[in-house]
């Protein structure tokens, strides 16, 4: 760093607010989660709207992610109701999965959910989903009872213990951590490769010195682990997030497991 005392890390400002392109509050964030959406909407439409007895292309690839969330998601949480939620799994799987994605697509280089916004929006409408179904399907009274009075505890360690950790699960905990886990990996995972990116461009490109070369040449080296590694964690959450909806939505449809 002596070599180039100019040299500045990205800052959150830098890597997260964006300025306005129309009417106060369409920015590039925005912008990518619309592409994002028509993405998954021309795939889905390419692969499952005129379904071939041999598949191929886009039909084929869509089998396999279809296949994917129901075996390895939706079945193991939601048992004989896991057709019936597939819908819901498959377009949350797909979506968060193509906007964690555009972090590593060239000149794009932004996860979608790396904006608080998203991942709350994804997550609050499953948490709502999940109300609703519990809700409806069991009741207020009896489902808020069954949750905080499990059979075989006694009445006054739930009352004074169990009963209240539940709650703050149930209204609080859940939807939050739900939300969060994607935020702050995404958001972790775009400000590691800006800053490795910057040190590379800085000392190699910006700034060239010999005592330097080294420092770029692993900026460089580090953003390549990383862009790998960073791959793997966009799809690892869009997995864990569909994952949690299902669990949520299988624990409303049958509270007792």
């Amino acid at each position: 760093m002596a070599a180039a005392p100019d040299f500045r890390a990205p800052s959150p400002d830098d890597l997260f607010e964006f300025p306005a392109l129309w009417q106060g509050w369409v920015t590039k964030p925005v912008l990518l989660a619309v592409l994002g959406a028509l993405a998954v909407c021309a795939f889905a439409w390419a692969a499952y709207s005129r379904p071939k007895l041999v598949p191929r292309g886009a039909q084929n690839v869509g089998e396999y992610v279809y296949l994917f969330v129901r075996d390895q998601i939706a079945r193991p949480f939601l048992g004989r109701d896991a057709d019936r939620w597939m819908p819901l799994l498959l377009s949350l799987f797909l979506l968060i999965l193509v906007w964690n994605l555009l972090a590593v697509v060239p000149l794009l280089q932004f996860p979608v959910t790396a904006r608080a916004s998203f991942p709350w929006v994804l997550a609050i409408a499953v948490y709502l989903v999940k109300l609703y179904v519990a809700f409806t399907r069991h009741g207020v009274f009896r489902y808020l009872k069954g949750m905080m009075f499990p059979p075989g505890l006694p009445r006054a360690l739930a009352i004074v213990l169990y009963a209240p950790l539940e709650l703050v699960y149930f209204f609080v905990t859940a939807p939050f951590t739900h939300a969060v886990r994607l935020l702050a990996n995404m958001f972790a995972g775009h400000t590691l490769l800006a800053f490795f990116s910057a040190v590379g461009f800085w000392f190699l490109i910006e700034r060239p010195t010999l005592p330097g070369f080294a420092v770029g040449v692993l900026g460089v080296a580090m953003t390549i682990v990383l862009t790998a590694f960073e791959i793997f964690i966009q799809f690892l959450q869009a997995y864990l997030f569909t994952m949690l909806a299902a669990m949520y939505v299988g624990s409303s449809l049958r509270p007792e497991h």
